[in-house]
């Protein structure tokens, strides 16, 4: 069962973050007992269901409340894929913080070996092909229920054709746990 109190933790860390950033009073951080541990975290910024930014760390390099809130920042301010965070969207920008385990890497033969060893909607994956390099959360499985579609927007997103395939691709895998603001 999640920790509903870290998650609620994590998600205030990181919607202070973005609003002390956006000229909104700082708050106090909260206390938890993981906050001060390494932790590995994706922050998704949302508006109407709609993704406005996502920015992550895949391998636990600092304490958890620090990458959260880098993270955090991150999403809002720095995702090259939009605008930065504007002071007037903040308001109805919704905040989901992702915890991941630790990736680990999958053995396999071919592609087909691999693909028997994905698990749809479990799974968080991280591509690997030389310099290229991509991810996505689990979460993805939801807009890209279909394995072979989910890997060739993965192999795309790391600057790959979607049938790319080469024996020196490595992948591992990775599990998170989410929490999300209800707005």
């Amino acid at each position: 069962m999640p920790d509903t109190e870290l998650g609620a933790t994590l998600l205030r860390l990181a919607r202070a973050a973005i609003g002390e950033k956006l000229g909104q009073p700082a708050t106090p951080d909260a206390g938890h007992a993981r906050l001060q541990q390494p932790g590995a975290t994706f922050v998704t910024l949302t508006q109407q269901g709609q993704l406005r930014g996502c920015i992550g760390s895949l391998e636990a390099h600092r304490p958890l409340a620090q990458d959260v809130r880098e993270n955090a920042l991150a999403a809002a301010f720095r995702d090259p894929r939009f605008s930065p965070l504007a002071v007037g969207e903040f308001e109805f920008t919704s905040v989901e913080v992702s915890l991941l385990t630790p990736a680990v890497p999958l053995d396999f033969r071919n592609e087909a070996d691999f693909m028997a060893q994905l698990r749809p909607g479990v799974d968080g994956i991280v591509f690997r092909y030389g310099r290229h390099r991509s991810t996505f959360l689990p979460q993805v499985w939801e807009s890209l229920p279909e394995p072979n579609q989910f890997m060739q927007q993965l192999k795309r997103k790391a600057g790959l054709p979607p049938n790319f395939w080469h024996e020196e691709v490595s992948i591992s895998r990775y599990e998170v746990t989410k929490w999300k603001e209800g707005r």
